[in-house]
């Protein structure tokens, strides 16, 4: 069975409430109004401002322009080229190219009259003013995302907890028999919240602190850091005793995924394996100092992973 998103029913109630109103004041080419809620309705509060904004703008200029043109030119064909020649260069300087079809529809209306006159000018921002107004009421309702983004949220600490857990499990045992989806589908869920909080920060236009978008970058970022770990490990002779150690910090911080300020704690520890590990017998082959150059790349990924932890919750705080 589909389904009907807030969208579509904004703009299933926006059209006729638009024509509704139109024909009520009788204004001449009152289904245009219905055209411009269409248009406006947008995905969030912020594009459907910037979107209403733009059309209002750019066919302001196309009535001047038309009129202008018609007026001195004619109302002939070849003069609506001429006017779009002129009105479409002016809205990509001005950067509200997003107009063009709007204003399109006014300019054909003002061709259409054969007369530039001042009640086919108010009648054609009264048009403006309805559609535009209509969709703006109307996304002013915005449905929350917050569940979508907390199950998401969810997700990404599992599969992160996934991760860790494996590297914790190779570290102490040498075993690896991972297929690695983790990767592939945290990817994902990382690329389809960071948009749900990018919308979340449009629908909130007064919120200064947008604590879902911040969570996302950190979690992007420390999700940068674990691909890095993977080709180090591979390189790491894991079955010796020495690293049981390091294995164990990764399974403390793949117990401990969660929104809370525990990068602190880790980094305490994380700052004595480094300190037990600089006592080791310092290695004797060029394997063994591949070796322990690798897990010295490793315990500083490790940190930075921590790091990043560490300065989004001061950010949040």
């Amino acid at each position: 069975m589909f389904k009907i998103g807030p969208r579509t029913i904004k703009t299933a109630i926006g059209a006729p409430i638009s024509i509704f109103i139109a024909q009520l004041l009788q204004l001449d080419q009152f289904i245009s109004a219905a055209i411009l809620t269409i248009l406006c309705i947008q995905v969030t509060r912020r594009r459907s401002i910037l979107s209403a904004w733009y059309r209002f703008y750019a066919s302001l200029i196309a009535i001047i322009v038309s009129g202008l043109v018609f007026e001195f030119v004619g109302y002939f064909p070849l003069a609506v080229g001429l006017v779009l020649l002129l009105f479409i260069p002016i809205t990509v300087q001005l950067k509200i190219t997003e107009g063009v079809i709007t204003s399109s529809v006014i300019i054909l209306h003002i061709y259409g009259a054969e007369a530039m006159s001042a009640s086919l000018v108010l009648n054609e921002i009264l048009l403006l003013t309805i559609g535009l107004g209509v969709a703006l009421l109307l996304n002013l309702y915005m449905p929350s995302l917050d569940s979508d983004l907390e199950k998401i949220q969810s997700d990404i600490e599992e599969n992160f907890s996934a991760v860790l857990r494996e590297i914790a499990r190779y570290l102490k045992t040498g075993d690896y028999n991972w297929s690695g989806e983790e990767i592939t589908t945290t990817a994902q869920l990382i690329d389809r919240a960071n948009d749900l909080a990018s919308r979340d920060v449009e629908n909130h236009l007064l919120r200064n602190h947008h604590p879902f978008y911040h969570y996302f970058h950190m979690r992007q970022k420390q999700f940068e850091i674990l691909e890095r770990m993977l080709p180090l490990i591979s390189r790491i002779n894991a079955s010796k005793e020495e690293y049981l150690y390091i294995g164990k910090l990764f399974e403390h911080l793949a117990d401990h995924v969660h929104p809370g300020n525990t990068a602190i704690k880790y980094l305490e520890e994380l700052r004595g394996i480094r300190e037990k590990f600089n006592h080791e017998e310092l290695p004797k082959t060029q394997q063994e100092f591949e070796e322990r150059a690798n897990l010295y790349l490793l315990l500083n990924e490790i940190e930075q992973y921590l790091i990043l932890k560490r300065s989004y919750k001061k950010s949040d705080i």
